[in-house]
């Protein structure tokens, strides 16, 4: 076989392949962006040419680029560019003065948009007393701020004024008095959102901008290839560009939008979703489209087969319901497949996840074969419907970062019983049945896109960060090897991404990132400090830690 010449050759090394024909290696050789060869060190040189680029990694551990099967890039940029960041679990006192501070700096009638808020903090923000505060700091500016979720905001008087929002209105929170507290639930958010984005929203500049900060902050993380969740026309157009002027380090696989509960943008359904080939480039696909099937469980919008915990709003046998019913879903899955689309379907609640996969149980049944599904969260999963994902070739996105003790279950367990809250992300069971098993950190629900914090969760069940004791459902961790695939191979896979990238395997694009150590020569406990030292895209460095 004849090999073109290499421009580069990294040698010496700790090379984790992520391909069980050839799971580890010493040495590769790329050209053009792609690997050409892998090896030992002595077959891999041979190929070198005086031309050739010699790397020695002096026992570098190397692997694969990451991926990550479902985060909201574009938005995770914006926020970092362009809003107020509250404090992480602030309490009701910060996150009022981090609104102040910020008013402090904006003429009088700028919005002050921002967050998150954590999930668990809900009770002290959803009270008529917590609602004046926030007009007070304003100073009679409008505020929109997002929970860690980012389903839920809580906004001032000032904004509900602008967008027309009625106290009483479905999702539009009272309090026992029958007072506004700010709090707007799902959907009900969303005029909020648009009347901000009518006199404060992004030029095409900043969506470019927003967007390609997003990516550098997850290549700085080593990840190389990912899907956004939930994308609007001016995302597509930036991402478009951005690849059109060699300027997009990965390959990204974009979800538009069927419907709409969180982000307000003005263009969903089937303006969007039949128009996004245009945007198509070597390293964007437009390839899936989103679905919001239920929304999620602290605020009793996710759908269950079992009841809530009782309350005085809701009674005693409340389940939650789909946002759209079986016949819908179904119709939209068979629709978009007819175009060749594929689908991630949001879904939080064991009773939605039950809904796409019988949805998608007829969709495979009429010969729709080469279409890709993913259930996107999939946190609670009936024992029956877990051996259904590999049987109808359904991908579980296992995203967000909540397979470990935080604020969301938190908040999850004050409205299930504890002995069904704790019983989530079946991650063991799912991979045990033969399931697509794809790794997502859902940022900015999670505070960053650090693969290694879903890593380290995933084999303890543990919080990284040491906050919250103990562990979630421990009989449900994986090793170390299944969480790197999950985070490599197994989202490539269900991204569609597989021939390009996901393993060290000749032919794929030269996607590797260098790790600071070898995670599997040191304690699991200690996985989340692992660190990336370089990350590489189609055979171009695009990040370099800062040494000391």
């Amino acid at each position: 076989m004849t090999h073109p010449a290499p421009d580069l050759i990294l040698t010496g090394g700790q090379i984790y392949t992520v391909d069980p024909d050839q799971p580890h290696a010493e040495a590769f050789a790329v050209a053009s962006g792609r690997i050409i060869a892998i090896g030992s060190a002595a077959e891999v040189a041979a190929l070198a040419t005086p031309a050739t680029e010699i790397r020695e990694l002096d026992g570098a551990f190397v692997m694969p680029g990451l991926v990550d099967v479902h985060n909201h890039h574009a938005v995770a940029g914006q926020e970092e560019l362009f809003e107020l960041r509250v404090p992480l679990g602030a309490h009701l006192d910060g996150i009022v003065s981090a609104v102040r501070a910020h008013a402090a700096a904006l003429p009088d009638d700028a919005w002050i948009v921002g967050g998150p808020w954590a999930s668990d903090r809900l009770g002290e923000i959803n009270t008529a007393a917590a609602l004046a505060q926030l007009d007070e700091a304003a100073g009679g500016r409008p505020v929109m701020l997002s929970d860690d979720s980012h389903h839920n905001r809580w906004v001032n008087t000032r904004a509900m004024e602008i967008a027309g929002v009625i106290p009483g209105q479905d999702g539009v929170v009272l309090d026992a008095e029958g007072r506004a507290t700010g709090v707007l639930l799902e959907a009900a958010g969303i005029p909020v959102a648009q009347a901000q984005r009518e006199v404060g929203g992004l030029t095409p500049e900043q969506d470019r901008a927003a967007s390609k900060h997003g990516v550098s902050i997850l290549s700085s993380f080593g990840v190389t290839a990912f899907q956004d969740a939930g994308v609007s026309t001016p995302t597509l157009e930036a991402l478009r560009a951005l690849d059109s002027d060699g300027e997009l380090d990965a390959w990204v696989v974009t979800s538009m939008l069927v419907n709409d509960e969180i982000f307000g943008n003005t263009v969903i359904g089937n303006d969007l979703v039949f128009d996004g080939e245009r945007f198509r480039t070597e390293h964007h696909r437009p390839d899936f489209v989103k679905i919001f099937l239920d929304g999620v469980p602290p605020t009793r919008t996710g759908a269950f087969i079992e009841p809530y915990l009782p309350d005085d709003v809701h009674g005693d046998h409340f389940h939650g319901s789909t946002l759209l019913d079986p016949t819908e879903l179904t119709d939209w899955l068979r629709r978009v497949a007819d175009k060749g689309l594929s689908a991630k379907i949001h879904c939080t609640g064991d009773a939605s996840v039950h809904a796409v996969l019988n949805a998608v149980e007829t969709i495979r049944s009429e010969g729709y074969t080469d279409t890709r599904y993913q259930v996107a969260h999939g946190q609670f999963v009936h024992p029956d419907d877990v051996p259904r994902f590999a049987a109808l070739g359904v991908a579980a996105d296992i995203s967000p970062f909540i397979w470990v003790p935080g604020p969301i279950v938190e908040a999850i367990r004050e409205v299930l019983p504890r002995e069904r809250a704790d019983q989530m992300q079946p991650n063991r069971s799912l991979l045990d049945a033969g399931a697509v098993v794809a790794g997502g950190s859902d940022w900015p629900v999670s505070p960053s896109p650090n693969a290694w914090e879903g890593i380290h969760g995933l084999v303890t069940r543990a919080d990284p960060s040491g906050s919250y004791p103990g562990t979630l459902w421990p009989e449900q961790a994986i090793s170390l090897a299944e969480a790197i695939a999950a985070f490599t191979i197994g989202g490539a896979e269900a991204m569609g991404l597989a021939a390009e990238t996901g393993s060290l395997t000749v032919g794929k694009s030269a996607d590797f990132v260098l790790l600071s150590r070898d995670p599997f020569a040191y304690p699991e406990t200690e996985l989340v400090e692992t660190t990336v030292t370089e990350t590489w895209f189609a055979g171009r460095r695009v990040y370099t830690a800062e040494t000391e």
